[in-house]
């Protein structure tokens, strides 16, 4: 008689799955926020009205909580409801329409908190489980996987959000501003946003972003961004420009208009050049201006290079920092 192959039976298997969701919800749940946006005090004031919904969680037993942006940006006053149904209005810290989160604080301490993973070791195919209160239904847990890393997805304000993660958790109005968790626990991710009406295709901003984003908004309220006074569009460029000027890009950035009295302007940049290199790296897009104004770009001297009349013009811009609302 055959000796019969060891297996692991379909329950066992699904037992083991189940088991990994269930104690990441069971871990993090706890840190897992209800918030409302609100026109005046509290709900339960005649003059209040609400402005929608989204979630948050806990990140430090002292009340600090990440969310979305756009679930708070436009609140007078925001309102959050724990695990256990205490509701508290809370201080919004700051917020990042252009990474879409935000930080808010409750007066509570002692209080369950989520810890934060590294989003930089997620692997596609890799469980996640996404904890929000789609539609008000607190605390409503969803399972998927990774479907995909390193993806790019616009914020409301038009910037592009790099490094974003995929997931095939399942995502509902409401869900934005929830924890992305790993099976150990950790937030890997702030779930954002979904494709409708597409099924199964879900984004989350990596933890990683989200742990420096909220360390700039703890000390300072804002996130800081280079800005040089220029609106444009991105263009092709010819090839035969592209081989006479030696580029190491194939488009560049239109230049519609100038701000008047801005960087742009007293570097002597025109309507009509199109920006091709900033410092030392090439510019082919708009979302590649953006990247390269960091924090660190702000007053600093750096290379402009455009394309006038079919030949390279090198500039020197200082940029200055900018203001929500302000373009490239």
């Amino acid at each position: 008689m055959e000796p019969q192959p060891s297996t692991v039976s379909e329950a066992e298997a699904l037992d083991a799955y189940s088991q990994a969701v269930t104690s990441a919800a069971e871990r993090v749940s706890p840190a897992v926020v209800r918030i409302e946006a609100l026109q005046g005090g509290r709900r339960s004031q005649a003059i209040t009205s609400s402005l929608g919904s989204g979630s948050g969680f806990i990140f430090t037993p002292d009340g600090f909580i990440l969310t979305n942006s756009h679930v708070v940006h436009a609140a007078a006053a925001i309102e959050v409801t724990l695990s256990d149904r205490r509701q508290f209005l809370a201080d919004l810290i700051g917020d990042d329409p252009e990474t879409d989160l935000a930080v808010i604080r409750i007066p509570a301490s002692g209080l369950s908190a989520a810890p934060l993973g590294d989003s930089s070791r997620l692997r596609v195919g890799q469980l996640v489980v996404a904890i929000g209160n789609p539609y008000g239904f607190q605390c409503t847990v969803t399972a998927g996987v990774i479907s995909a890393l390193g993806r790019s997805f616009r914020a409301e304000s038009g910037r592009l959000i790099d490094e974003i993660i995929q997931t095939d958790a399942a995502l509902n109005p409401g869900n934005s501003g929830g924890p992305l968790v790993t099976a150990r626990g950790e937030v890997v991710g702030v779930n954002t946003a979904i494709v409708l009406p597409a099924q199964g295709i879900c984004f989350a901003i990596p933890s990683n972003t989200a742990t420096f984003v909220a360390g700039q908004l703890l000390t300072g309220g804002k996130i800081r961004r280079g800005f040089l006074g220029v609106g444009g569009q991105n263009v092709p460029l010819p090839q035969g420009i592209v081989r006479f000027n030696q580029l190491t890009v194939d488009s560049g950035v239109l230049v519609a208009w100038v701000e008047p009295g801005g960087p742009a302007a007293r570097a002597g940049v025109r309507e009509g050049d199109v920006i091709v290199g900033f410092g030392d790296r090439g510019v082919a897009t708009i979302d590649d201006l953006h990247r390269a104004l960091t924090d660190e770009r702000i007053g600093v001297r750096s290379r402009l290079a455009v394309i006038r009349h079919s030949e390279t013009v090198a500039l020197e811009v200082i940029p200055e920092e900018s203001s929500l609302g302000d373009r490239n």
